[in-house]
């Protein structure tokens, strides 16, 4: 009888360690992503809750905790194509920087976005260090000019801006980069550049001004692949821009959606091996979701 009683205990005790509340939050990890929703005119979205989205690992679906507005300061790096084949384009640039660059540093409720310039002709040149002020920022767009006889390093300077995103340790990092269709000097496969954008968690938006190149070179081939893959698996949007006179426009629309995202929590349970692939999505009809996860923190004793 003692025996049956020690049995009956065990049983028990196993069921009520797998029945606890506390041993099931033990067991979950929660996950964040920074999501945009845009309808079909490309104008964001904003009144959605949890029972909005469906987010999946792997292609399994998790669930969806917590919604509410992105919030968290953002640090901006916009890639400038100052190369010979984006002469045409740089009046336009210089105009219509000043009011992109005005509606991200404004912010929302004491948000301080950071936001940097930086050119890309000849080489990967810092024009505007990353700042809060739209004086500064004002100073780098003055310095945006067109180079002679140079091609673009875009490649070159997406990794580039990925290692000062890990120096500075950036929360929320953003990359946009404007470019022409031109040819493409930078000698970087293109994972060597996606990797980078994943692992430190930036959200890659490109303007591509121009009609698509012909070229075949292997160049333009990987310059190619970025442009399409990146925003893609980042999170973040790719822009066709056939006529400069629209790239204003297209600005407009883009510091718009950076500006109104959401944070969207959910859980993932515990595993010593992390999603190879997720994906975020809308049940609403005619919305389109992207999604970028929120960077880890590291406790700091």
């Amino acid at each position: 009888m003692t025996t049956a009683r020690l049995l009956l205990g065990a049983l028990v005790v196993a069921a009520l360690a797998v029945t606890w509340p506390g041993r099931l939050s033990a067991q979950a990890a929660r996950k964040a992503m920074y999501v945009s929703v845009v309808n079909e005119a490309g104008a964001p979205v904003m009144d959605l809750g949890t029972e909005d989205f469906i987010i999946r690992e792997d292609n399994v679906a998790r669930e969806v905790l917590h919604v509410e507005p992105a919030l968290d300061p953002m640090q901006i790096a916009i890639l400038v194509d100052n190369s010979t084949a984006a002469r045409n384009n740089i009046s336009h640039m210089r105009t219509a920087l000043p009011s992109f660059v005005g509606a991200l540093t404004d912010g929302l409720e004491g948000q301080k976005n950071q936001v940097s310039i930086i050119a890309i002709g000849e080489r990967p040149t810092v024009l505007a260090d990353y700042t809060t002020s739209r004086a500064a920022l004002q100073k780098g767009i003055d310095r945006i000019w067109s180079l002679r006889d140079t091609g673009a390093y875009l490649l070159d300077g997406i990794p580039e801006v990925c290692q000062g995103f890990k120096k500075r340790e950036a929360m929320r990092p953003v990359i946009v980069a404007l470019t022409a269709e031109g040819p493409e000097f930078s000698n970087r496969q293109h994972d060597q550049v996606i990797e980078p954008l994943k692992a430190t968690g930036a959200a890659f938006n490109a303007l591509v001004i121009g009609r698509p190149s012909s070229s075949l070179s292997s160049e333009a081939r990987e310059r190619n692949m970025v442009l399409d893959e990146g925003p893609r698996v980042t999170g973040g949007a790719r822009m066709d821009i056939l006529a400069v006179e629209g790239l204003d426009m297209r600005l407009k629309q883009l510091a718009d959606q950076l500006m109104h995202q959401y944070k969207v929590t959910y859980a993932r349970p515990q595993t010593l091996i992390p999603p190879e692939r997720f994906t975020v999505a809308t049940n609403k009809p005619g919305l389109t979701a992207r999604g970028t996860l929120v960077r880890e923190t590291k406790n700091k004793s």
